[in-house]
């Protein structure tokens, strides 16, 4: 069974979200705080997470640091789920690595959507044995990229749409579709997955890797 941990500090929040998740057939683990879900999923390596931003102690920014640094967590699908919508929050939120950002309340049918639809990128991932690093763009600057056009292919390779990057960078969404255009005619490509492909190959080549735990 799909595992899911909540890290959400509001009590009833927490439990609606875990009705939820076990009505729809997953296995919910729920965290109070921001330090008890970073050791939850430490230990149990859910298949996704879910968490809230404003916390006590450490925040749902400091979860996604501390698991994203952990070799063994850093690869686990990752989920904003808070009230704080600006779009300087959401563009914090996913330049930290987050999978998705939902703004409360969230509609039970976009959450299910977006959990699925996480789950079943991390399993065509892992179905491959695709180990991308997404720290950077460089080295996709050998498929003859410019930087910015890199950026685009390397938010694209991680699942956002066009009104995702455009959020991140700073720029229109028909700049994002520009930039597409580009990324196709240069990799040979004709449709959106087939670029993320190819961008997900060269960021899984060893020398790009993420170094494991020193031994």
């Amino acid at each position: 069974m799909t595992r899911i941990l909540v890290i959400e500090d509001e009590p009833q929040m927490r439990r609606n979200l875990v009705t939820i998740l076990r009505l729809e057939q997953f296995e919910p683990l729920a965290a109070a705080h921001g330090q008890a879900g970073v050791e939850l999923a430490r230990r149990e390596r859910p298949d996704l997470i879910l968490c809230d931003v404003m916390m006590p102690e450490l925040d749902g920014y400091g979860v996604l640091r501390a698991l994203h640094h952990d070799p063994a967590t850093m690869h686990i699908p990752f989920l904003f789920l808070t009230a704080k919508g600006e779009r300087t929050d959401v563009r914090q939120g996913m330049n930290l690595g987050a999978d998705d950002y939902l703004v409360k309340p969230v509609d039970k049918a976009d959450l299910l959507r977006a959990i699925r639809t996480r789950l079943a990128r991390a399993e065509q991932l892992g179905r491959r044995e695709f180990q991308p690093n997404f720290d950077s763009p460089a080295p996709l600057h050998a498929l003859g990229l410019t930087p910015r056009v890199a950026e685009v292919l390397l938010w694209v390779a991680q699942g956002k749409t066009n009104a995702d990057i455009g959020l991140i960078l700073g720029i229109s969404e028909s700049t994002v579709k520009k930039h597409l255009l580009e990324i196709f005619q240069h990799l040979g490509v004709e449709t959106r997955s087939a670029a993320a492909r190819r961008a997900i190959e060269v960021l899984s080549a060893p020398g790009v890797r993420k170094p494991g735990p020193p031994a």
